[in-house]
């Protein structure tokens, strides 16, 4: 089994660890109804995407 040749430093394993950080969710308000989703994202609840009717989401 490999060996590592020398300690690595507490300063180089945190950096390397220093993109790991979780960040919130990005996200957008729909340009017709306001709802917050992701952007590139059909709106769930009026089935919008960059102003024009995507989906319908009518319930009958």
């Amino acid at each position: 089994m490999a060996l590592p040749k020398k300690k690595i430093t507490k300063t180089r394993r945190n950096t390397r660890r220093a993109h790991h950080a979780l960040r919130p969710p990005a996200l957008t308000d729909c340009q017709s109804c306001g709802h917050r989703i992701p952007p590139h994202r059909v709106c769930p609840k009026c089935g919008h995407y960059k102003d024009r009717l995507a989906v319908n989401t009518e319930n009958d």
